[in-house]
């Protein structure tokens, strides 16, 4: 990608090729998963140590399948803010069945 991506409309596209490979996903939604679990625990019980170890336990899945299984390098160190916005799009597409209709519509030729 040699331009900046300037909207998260862009970034979506180009987040879901970073993401081809199913066990690259399937970490993805582990690490999310338990970090949305462990940021509710720590609400329910004031334990705050436990929103580290939610940011800790995401960013460690992803990246694992990056390095790993995608052999890339992650979209957090170039759009750090969109990408954790996308890795929650992702989940929720995943997660709601819709997540093989986006992959499909990002390989049609424009």
């Amino acid at each position: 990608m040699s331009e900046p991506i300037r909207s998260f409309a862009e970034f979506w596209p180009y987040y879901l090729g970073e993401h081809r490979r199913p066990g690259t996903r399937a970490l993805h939604l582990v690490g999310t998963s338990l970090s949305l679990c462990l940021v509710l625990a720590a609400l329910l019980t004031g334990r705050w140590l436990l929103l580290l170890a939610a940011l800790v336990c995401g960013y460690a899945f992803a990246w694992v399948g990056h390095f790993f299984i995608e052999h890339n390098r992650p979209a957090t160190f170039r759009y750090p803010f969109w990408s954790f916005a996308a890795d929650f799009k992702m989940w929720w597409v995943a997660l709601t069945g819709r997540l093989s209709g986006e992959l499909q519509r990002i390989q049609q030729p424009h």
